[in-house]
């Protein structure tokens, strides 16, 4: 399976011994996929996301490592993830582990060298027999390809990736700390 990446932010910081992981991922922006040498597209509506995160609190949301529910970051069932939905885009706010697995270890060491840049979700699309609207095809407009992009209007989120590569040019990771001492800041701008 395909995960496209799409534009985010990340950012780790660190007050008193508390890490918190933040990310953006943006509605409107667009994935471009390869998909059996064919150049395939997708974006978000607005709020597409909301079922899982507004209406469904209970829902299990993780942030991960690399798709892999092995290396899971922070939970909404384990309290140590916010996630809200907005107009323009999710936002959440993970509380990193005191004792660290491993792989979150890694993780913070990726993104503080610049190399897990990337946030991708994990998602499903309802049936069109639950939700007709669900998703379409539509034309990218100045395409003499006849690409078509396809909008998702509504879709069930899982989970959002750490990942290593990005496909757009404005997702930011930056790694900073708020304490007393000398600040260590670096951004990296994709």
């Amino acid at each position: 399976m395909d995960y496209p990446i799409y534009e985010g932010h990340l950012e780790i910081r660190q007050s008193g011994g508390t890490r918190v992981l933040t990310g953006r991922f943006n509605y409107g922006s667009r994935a471009t996929i390869r998909d059996r040498g064919r150049v395939r597209k997708e974006s978000f509506s607005s709020r597409a996301f909301r079922f899982a995160i507004e209406q469904e609190p209970e829902r299990r949301i993780d942030i991960l490592v690399g798709h892999d529910f092995g290396k899971p970051i922070a939970s909404r069932q384990s309290g140590t993830l916010k996630i809200e939905d907005g107009a323009d885009a999710v936002t959440f706010e993970a509380r990193l582990p005191d004792d660290p697995p491993s792989w979150v270890i890694d993780a913070e060491r990726a993104i503080a060298a610049g190399l897990m840049t990337g946030l991708s979700p994990g998602f499903t699309v309802p049936s069109k027999t639950v939700r007709p609207d669900a998703e379409e095809l539509v034309p990218e407009e100045g395409s003499t390809e006849g690409v078509m992009i396809r909008q998702i209007n509504h879709a069930v989120l899982r989970e959002f990736s750490v990942v290593t590569s990005a496909a757009y040019q404005d997702a930011m990771v930056a790694l900073r700390s708020d304490d007393p001492r000398p600040l260590l800041r670096r951004r990296i701008w994709l």
